[in-house]
C-alpha cells in the first residue's frame, strides 16, 4: 500500500528542517523583536508536540501540508509585524484598500487550518455523529479558539499599553476583534468547503494503514 495518507519520516524531517530555518530567517531581524516572539508562540508550542505525537498520532499528509503553510504565515507576520508586512500592502493596492490586509489573512488562517485540526481529532476519535453536526462543532472549535486568541489580544493590551500596538495591528479600525473573528469563520467553513473530501479520503487511508501494521 503507497504510503501517502501520512508523509514519510524523512519528508517529515526535511519539512521541519526548512520550518527551522524560516523561523531562523524571521527572527534575525525582525521590525520589533517582542511583537515577533507573540507572534511565533504557536509556532515553537505546535512543533515539539508535534514531534512527540507524531508515532502515537500521526497526522494526515493534508494537515500536515497546512500546519507547515500557516507557520509560515506567523513567521512572515511576525518579522515585519501584520500592519507592515510588503504581501499586504500589495494587495492593498491592487484592492484599493485603505489598510494592509495581512491581519486578515493570518485571521482567515487561524480559522482554516485549526478546523482541520479539530475535524481529524473528531473523526478519528469518533467524537460526533453525522456529517452536519461535525461541521458545527468544527466552527464552534474554530470560534472558541478565536475568542481566545482575541483575549490574549486584550491581556496584552492592558498589559503593554501603546507597546502592544505592533502585536494587535488594528491599524485603527474600532471593529477589528469582530472582523478578525469574521475572516476565522470564514476560513473555517472555507476549509470545511473545499477540502472534506480530501480530509475523509486521506482519514480512511491513514486508518487502513494503522490496521495493516498492527500485530
Amino acid at each position: 500500500m503507497s504510503d501517502t495518507h501520512t508523509p514519510s519520516p524523512g519528508i517529515l524531517t526535511i519539512a521541519l528542517a526548512a520550518l527551522m530555518l524560516a523561523l531562523v530567517a524571521s527572527g534575525w531581524q525582525p521590525y520589533d523583536r517582542v511583537t515577533w516572539l507573540m507572534e511565533v508562540l504557536p509556532v515553537m508550542i505546535a512543533v515539539p508536540v508535534l514531534l512527540a505525537t507524531r508515532r502515537r498520532f500521526p497526522l494526515t499528509t493534508l494537515l500536515y501540508a497546512c500546519i507547515f503553510v500557516h507557520g509560515l504565515v506567523l513567521m512572515l507576520g511576525g518579522a515585519y509585524t501584520y500592519a507592515r508586512v510588503p504581501l499586504g500592502f500589495q494587495i492593498a493596492d491592487a484592492l484599493g484598500l485603505h489598510r494592509n490586509p495581512y491581519d486578515k489573512i493570518g485571521h482567515f488562517f487561524q480559522g482554516f487550518v485549526p478546523a482541520l485540526v479539530a475535524r481529524e481529532i473528531l473523526v478519528r476519535g469518533a467524537h460526533v455523529q453525522g456529517r452536519r453536526m461535525l461541521a458545527f462543532v468544527v466552527v464552534c472549535v474554530v470560534l472558541a479558539i478565536s475568542a481566545t486568541y482575541e483575549f490574549i489580544e486584550w491581556g496584552a493590551a492592558l498589559a503593554m499599553g501603546q507597546g502592544a500596538d505592533e502585536f494587535l495591528g488594528t491599524q485603527g479600525d474600532p471593529w477589528d476583534t469582530q472582523s478578525d473573528m469574521f475572516f476565522a469563520l470564514i476560513g473555517a467553513v472555507a476549509a470545511l468547503a473545499l477540502l472534506s473530501g480530501v480530509h475523509d479520503r486521506q482519514l480512511r487511508g491513514l486508518a487502513g494503514q494503522r490496521l495493516a501494521r498492527a500485530p
